[in-house]
């Protein structure tokens, strides 16, 4: 029987067929009691096919009109079930074999997939089986040329030490602890090097090439023995104290590429760079504490009494300044060490790093702060330095320092007056000030003098150019303790541009202070006249 819906009933297993004749039975005798003609029809479209009549004889030939009785009837309606049975089980007979058929077919894609993979790793596998054998073979080869040719360098050594023997007679003697060179190593010309070093070299070439007089020199050989000396091997001779030294300090004064270096030392470029960077390490930390260091008691004393005396200014023990060294562009926070100024007033892209300097009297560094970028101005710098440290920690001795007007005006920091409409004493005060401060200026002037290698970009990466910049200020110290004098022809024009700091007066008790000294200044008559 048909559903309340009216949809076929699904069933599955061995009951479909069964379930098929009585919905296809059912369905018919409805429609054959609601018109006989209709039924008529339905069986006609039923068993013609393709518009088809197909011939029945006796009781099953379908006629015009309807059929003679009930028994005509339900024999047709069988028929009609029976061939749409027949055509249901072909359409699952048609559906279960194309699946068959999209299985077989995809197992034999599945087939090919698999043997062609196989087929690639035996040729990867075979490939890789060729490089190592070729590689086993290079390497073997390779073994017995370097064992050929140590052979070949060893004999030709034996034969050299043996000439040299048979020949040591005739010739000079070496040099104490001198091995002879081995052949793999690059022969250069070291006449340049032999010729300064010779005690006949004149004294104002040497001052020329190394900024320093031969005894100066000496000194700082000396001191330096110890930390830069190295030992011979058995493969070369190892590079002398003073070549060492001097490789060292003649890039310092003169500037040049490392590549002119090694032309004049008879060295590779390496080494010349190593040299550098070993020779200006051994300075700061062995002659930087006895160089370049800050005032004690004594000392401190001692400075007050010359800047009184030479100025006028009482309580000050140093004159401060910041100076620009330039440098390549750095890979990283470039925009930190753009100098802006700088490059305003060149018309030029520069980027720098500060170097900040307190100067004694004798023109000589005791404290140095070096490597902050170029784009801070100078109040920031002092903030950030170890002298801002010092002076918090009291260790400025009841004194003060003498700057521009860069720097604010501190209990410890004297600067001149910035405002518009001066008085005659403020601008008595500025100019002492001011010449207290070109103590400073000269001091920097002489140092970018006297090394080259501040006044323009250099090689050294900008890790390491703390610990040669340092180098630079102490070596300057012994030279201006010693009293070697620059040509006059090398001088430097030092020129800074002066920000203003954001609080230029950053005490009241110091500014009190300053209006006091302005005032006895003038009335002891230490005032000059080129304000007038």
């Amino acid at each position: 029987m048909r559903s309340p819906s009216g949809a076929r009933p699904s069933s599955g297993g061995g009951a479909a067929a069964e379930d098929d004749f009585a919905f296809y039975y059912s369905f018919l005798q409805d429609a054959a009691a609601a018109s006989p003609l209709a039924l008529d029809e339905t069986v006609a479209a039923a068993a013609m096919p393709n518009n088809r009549r197909r011939k029945r004889g006796g009781d099953d030939s379908i006629k015009d009109g309807p059929p003679a009785g009930n028994n005509g009837r339900k024999r047709s309606i069988a028929t009609i079930i029976t061939s749409l049975a027949a055509l249901e089980a072909e359409g699952h007979a048609d559906s279960a074999g194309a699946a068959d058929a999209s299985r077989r077919e995809l197992a034999l894609l599945e087939s090919n997939a698999d043997n062609k993979s196989q087929a690639m790793m035996d040729y990867f596998a075979k490939m890789e089986g060729s490089f190592d054998a070729d590689a086993e073979s290079e390497a073997a080869a390779r073994s017995r040329r370097s064992q050929l040719s140590a052979s070949a360098a060893a004999a030709a050594v034996v034969a050299a030490e043996e000439a040299a023997t048979n020949t040591a007679a005739s010739a000079s003697p070496p040099r104490a602890g001198h091995h002879q060179r081995r052949l793999w190593v690059k022969d250069r010309s070291q006449a340049w090097w032999d010729q300064c070093n010779s005690p006949d070299f004149p004294e104002a070439e040497f001052r020329r090439a190394f900024r320093m007089g031969r005894e100066t020199f000496d000194m700082i050989c000396d001191a330096l023995g110890s930390a830069v000396a190295k030992e011979d091997t058995m493969l070369r001779a190892a590079i002398p104290v003073r070549q060492r030294v001097a490789v060292c300090i003649w890039r310092l004064a003169t500037g040049e590429p490392l590549r002119l270096v090694s032309k004049r030392f008879g060295l590779g470029i390496s080494t010349c760079h190593k040299l550098v960077l070993e020779v200006c390490g051994a300075i700061k930390s062995v002659l930087m504490p006895r160089f370049l260091q800050w005032p004690d008691e004594a000392a401190a004393g001692r400075f007050k009494e010359g800047f009184e005396r030479s100025f006028g200014v009482p309580g000050v023990i140093g004159a401060m300044y910041t100076t620009h060294i330039p440098i390549i562009a750095p890979k990283i926070s470039v925009a930190a060490y753009f100098n802006r100024r700088h490059t305003e007033r060149n018309q030029k892209t520069s980027y720098s790093i500060t170097l900040q300097g307190v100067v004694g009297p004798d023109r000589a560094f005791t404290d140095v702060c070096i490597g902050w970028p170029g784009s801070m101005p100078d109040d920031q710098v002092l903030e950030k330095s170890m002298l801002h440290q010092r002076a918090a920690a009291g260790m400025m001795h009841d004194a003060c320092l003498v700057g521009g007007a860069s720097y604010p005006l501190m209990d410890w920091v004297l600067v001149p007056y910035t405002h518009q409409n001066l008085t005659w004493t403020q601008h008595a005060f500025n100019e002492k000030v001011g010449d207290i401060r070109n103590v400073a200026v000269e001091a920097f002037a002489r140092l970018k003098t006297r090394w080259a290698c501040l006044q323009k970009r250099t090689e050294v990466k900008l890790q390491d150019l703390p610990v040669v910049l340092g180098a630079c200020c102490v070596l300057h110290n012994i030279c201006e303790m010693r009293r070697e004098e620059l040509e006059p022809e090398v001088q430097f024009a030092l020129f800074d541009d002066d920000t203003m700091p954001e609080t230029p007066v950053r005490s009241e008790t110091a500014k009190q202070e300053r209006d006091s000294i302005a005032h006895n200044l003038l009335h002891r008559g230490f005032a000059g006249t080129t304000f007038f």
